[in-house]
């Protein structure tokens, strides 16, 4: 009776020892390939940027309505035009490859976006990108943060070049 006991609970133990896959990673290559593209943005490499997303890829920027890769890559190069020097803080942000209940590829970036504008201005921005990945290439990507500070920094450089403008008459209106 003793062994049947012993024999019951090692089954019991054995079987209830169910092997989990594993759904969190610190390191992949999708991280890499996110990191890389992060690089290939601080950088103004936007051939090396597109090339991380998948050419169907939408974009959704602190909305639910999307926008595609061209779209995407236009106006953040304008965008930069505006910044003297720009980029992410690389010691405090955080990234995690996550694989959701459908086994769905997603990567998760919190950063601190630091940048200078060409007029002095210096701004600093919390941002978070959840990017989702299928067969290695980019297919949706949510971008996160606060534009306010920025909005109202370059909208105050415009309207200070405009004025500069208006009152020596080399351009027009």
């Amino acid at each position: 009776m003793k062994n049947l006991l012993i024999l019951g609970v090692l089954v019991l133990c054995m079987s209830s020892c169910k092997e989990h896959k594993q759904r969190y990673f610190a390191e992949s290559d999708e991280t890499k390939t996110l990191e890389a593209g992060i690089v290939a943005y601080e950088s103004g490499d936007w051939d090396k940027w597109q090339s991380h997303f998948a050419d169907t890829a939408k974009i959704f920027v602190n909305s639910k309505e999307a926008m595609t890769i061209e779209a995407r890559r236009k106006e953040l190069s304008s965008m930069t035009e505006a910044f003297s020097s720009y980029g992410f803080d690389k010691d405090d942000d955080f990234i995690e490859m996550v694989l959701d209940k459908d086994d769905e590829t997603w990567v998760y970036y919190w950063g601190q976006h630091n940048g200078t504008l060409v007029n002095g201005t210096k701004l600093s921005i919390p941002v978070h990108l959840a990017v989702q990945f299928t067969n290695g290439k980019i297919t949706a990507e949510h971008i996160y943060f606060d534009g306010t500070e920025m909005n109202a920094a370059i909208n105050a450089m415009q309207a200070e070049a405009s004025s500069e403008t208006d009152e020596t008459g080399t351009a027009e209106n």
